[in-house]
């Protein structure tokens, strides 16, 4: 069994952080349990270019005011607490935030904690044993 605070993960190699976002890692591939889970902020003001072309990511939304832009249709969604979005087709998009907007996100396969976006938007498929 797993039991794990926010709190005590600040500040640890569970806490990654870029210049739009903070993701506090809490569940990662060396759990061995086949997805990773996260709590994510991403500021207001900013907009972050993604594109999961390794990864199944479902994200659901807790906190704040944004839109989701699928950049491979131009479809735009507004994003609230309660929504979810699944990028269960790899879709290229994009976050605008108009608040800190914080999620939950579900990542399969799972990261490792290290990746962060190369210039595509996309996470490096990086393994690791449990």
């Amino acid at each position: 069994m797993i039991v794990r605070t926010l709190s005590e993960i600040e500040d640890t190699e569970y806490d990654v952080r870029a210049e739009t976002w903070r993701s506090r890692r809490i569940i990662l591939a060396k759990e061995g349990v086949g997805f990773s889970l996260h709590d994510t902020v991403l500021y207001a003001g900013t907009e972050t270019a993604m594109w999961y072309a390794n990864h199944v990511e479902a994200v659901y939304c807790i906190e704040g005011e944004g839109e989701l832009i699928n950049d491979e249709t131009g479809e735009v969604h507004p994003i609230s607490p309660g929504t979810l979005y699944l990028l269960d087709g790899h879709e290229k998009h994009r976050l605008r935030c108009k608040t800190d907007v914080r999620t939950v996100c579900v990542f399969n396969p799972p990261v490792t904690g290290r990746e962060v976006h190369d210039e595509h938007g996309v996470y490096p498929l990086l393994t690791e044993s449990a």
